[in-house]
């Protein structure tokens, strides 16, 4: 009976210290709540209702983590010994390379604006036509592309990880029941891996957690504006896109008319033959979009002002002006995210 008091009263000490604990982190958060002004707290639950805050990004430190980042680096795995997927995607630079296409490894330009591979890891398909259903699909298209990377099979990308005694010991770390982990599968998983650690949490992130000084009020204008223009039509999520595939052009079009691009893209109906998805292409994400210039599928569009003008013209027929247009701008600015310093 004796024990049974002493472990209660352990147990009650115990709650008894957690409370005070936890005390600190409560109180301050209700303060926060407190202190928001009732348009902040407003603002905030319509936010949430469409948007999400970043889910948690992967673990850096894992064995398949780190290989992949060997392999995002490495430029032997091209044919002419000098691109890698940071060659298009560069880390350093928001994943993205700044130019309208991209060249390949004999300077061939390429159709279509490489996208940034940050925040990518939880869209729900991959390139601009949709046609990878994830990360570690899209990874086995550039290395054996003949403009981009342009390595002659998945035979070859393996002899040459084979050939390596640093790459044998690091497909053996990270998947230690395979027979023979090296193989294409498992160099495209470990791609996909570090390609989940690519989190860019950011201000708006704070802001949607309550945080309202996270934001600027130029930026709290824009939210809304962004909001109530219905852009949330398309761009929903903790990415703010990247979970949908749409018509380039559903109110006014088609599209080209607008950003005068010098190619006619077909979009999905590429892939499928279908004309039901002639310009179809998938909702890119907002997350660090003042980062990433220039815009569209074909990089037609160097200024992120007018891209936001085309894009509210031709998909909600709605033209704005140029307050508008600076507002939304500035929202815009609070999805800049910090790239992760382990992935550099």
């Amino acid at each position: 009976m004796k024990r049974i008091y002493l472990l209660m009263s352990v147990a009650l000490l115990f709650i008894g210290l957690t409370a005070c604990n936890n005390q600190p982190k409560q109180e301050k958060a209700s303060q926060e709540q407190k202190n928001l002004s009732e348009a902040d707290r407003l603002l905030i639950e319509t936010a949430n209702r469409f948007f999400d805050q970043l889910p948690e990004a992967g673990d850096p430190n894992t064995a398949e983590a780190i290989l992949g980042k060997k392999l995002y680096y490495d430029e032997q795995l091209s044919a002419n010994g000098e691109m890698s997927c940071n060659t298009c995607h560069p880390i350093a630079n928001y994943g993205v390379d700044n130019l309208p296409t991209s060249p390949g490894h004999d300077g061939t330009l390429g159709t279509r604006n490489s996208p940034t591979t940050f925040n990518a890891w939880f869209h729900t398909t991959q390139f601009w036509d949709g046609r990878s259903p994830d990360l570690a699909d899209q990874a086995k298209g550039p290395i054996l592309n003949p403009i981009e990377m342009g390595m002659q099979s998945a035979e070859d990308v393996i002899a040459t990880l084979k050939a390596d005694e640093t790459y044998q010991k690091m497909f053996v770390e990270a998947y230690p029941t395979d027979e023979s982990p090296i193989n294409f599968d498992r160099f495209a998983d470990a791609i996909a891996a570090f390609e989940g650690t690519l989190a860019t949490p950011a201000a708006f992130d704070a802001f949607l957690a309550g945080v309202s000084t996270s934001m600027t009020a130029d930026q709290k204008e824009g939210l809304s504006l962004f909001i109530e223009t219905g852009c949330i039509a398309c761009h929903i999520g903790p990415g703010l896109g990247g979970t949908m595939m749409q018509r380039f052009g559903l109110v006014h079009g088609p599209y080209y008319n607008y950003t005068k691009s010098s190619q006619i893209d077909k979009g999905v109906a590429a892939v499928s033959g279908k004309d039901s998805d002639e310009y179809v292409f998938k909702t890119p994400s907002l997350r660090n979009i003042e980062k990433t210039a220039p815009y569209f599928h074909d990089g037609s569009i160097e200024s992120l002002h007018e891209a936001t003008k085309i894009m509210a013209y031709t998909q909600l027929g709605r033209e704005l002006t140029d307050e508008e247009t600076a507002k939304l701008v500035e929202f815009f600015r609070s999805l800049t995210g910090t790239i992760p310093e382990s992935a550099l």
